[in-house]
């Protein structure tokens, strides 16, 4: 069963750019909830509680209770937007979910262990992590917070695919039915040697 956050949210009466200017300098952040067959309504929220929120891998993934005078809503967040140059949230759009539906979202990768593999313990090697997060299906009930992507094997010039991943009971990830073409790489541990070869070797081609 998926975790879910509760984030109280008050309704928002005035709307427009002036009134959206009025509430975050009064330290609330102008949001819009839509979605199913219900009508779109605007709301705000404090915005030291949505900061603090937005630290955690949970408010971007997870199935979020939206309280409103005592009325929940699960949504999901589909859209932050922030200050340029500032640490503010400037507007959030939230979309309500159906939990008989499948949901298609983007859930973030944990990698473990990689210190104590192969790979990870050579001091020649350089890992990357090609993706961070990775798109899935599921019912919102089973809508993992993350995945995580356990290292411990990793060995010296292994590459890690997207089919490789372990995932919860009831998740899928969408791209593999599109065809292996699709089955990217997450992981690649290389000596460090192959990356600094490369760029030589391109340049004496060039020389040439």
């Amino acid at each position: 069963m998926a975790k879910t956050h509760e984030i109280k949210v008050q309704r928002r009466e005035d709307e427009g750019k002036g009134a959206s200017r009025r509430l975050r300098h009064a330290g609330n952040v102008p949001a819009i909830v839509y979605g199913g067959e219900l009508k779109p309504v605007s709301i705000q929220l404090n915005h030291n509680e949505v900061w603090l929120a937005s630290q955690h891998d949970w408010f971007y993934s997870s199935i979020l209770d939206l309280s409103l005078n005592g009325d929940i809503q699960k949504v999901l967040l589909r859209d932050m937007q922030r200050h340029p140059y500032k640490q503010q949230i400037m507007h959030l759009d939230f979309q309500r979910v159906n939990e008989n539906e499948t949901l298609r979202t983007a859930v973030p990768l944990h990698f473990i262990n990689q210190d104590t593999s192969p790979a990870g313990k050579s001091a020649d090697v350089v890992v990357t992590h090609e993706l961070n997060e990775v798109v899935v299906e599921c019912l919102p009930k089973d809508l993992p917070e993350f995945i995580e992507l356990d290292l411990s094997n990793l060995a010296v010039g292994a590459v890690v695919h997207l089919s490789e991943i372990k995932l919860p009971a009831g998740v899928e990830i969408p791209e593999l039915k599109l065809g292996k073409e699709h089955d990217v790489a997450v992981v690649i541990a290389k000596h460090g040697k192959e990356e600094a070869e490369a760029p030589a070797e391109g340049a004496e081609k060039e020389e040439k």
